[in-house]
């Protein structure tokens, strides 16, 4: 008797693990994959890291420019230094 009831037990589980795994599996049917992004003007990032740098580096120039004294020499260079680091980022913007 213990035999049966172990056995109609053993059955039960593995119809409920059947049923479960039959609900959880996939239909079959093939799910088309993302259609691929036009490349199109509008699909083409807008690089706001850079246009904030090139903006950063703007205010920073123009006070420098504007600044009371030369910094032990240096402001110049450092005037120099960002109008190269702003061309440098403009030309990425055009490669883009």
């Amino acid at each position: 008797m213990k035999h049966m009831k172990a056995v109609s037990w053993l059955a039960a589980a593995f119809l409920v693990i059947a049923i479960a795994l039959s609900v959880a599996a996939p239909s079959g049917k093939a799910v088309p994959p993302p259609a691929p992004a036009a490349a199109s003007p509008a699909a083409t990032p807008d690089h706001p890291e850079i246009r904030e740098a090139i903006g950063s580096l703007r205010h920073a120039r123009e006070h420098l420019e504007h600044a009371r004294h030369d910094y032990g020499g240096h402001r110049g260079e450092a005037i120099h230094a960002i109008e190269g680091a702003i061309n440098q980022l403009e030309i990425c913007l055009k490669y883009d």
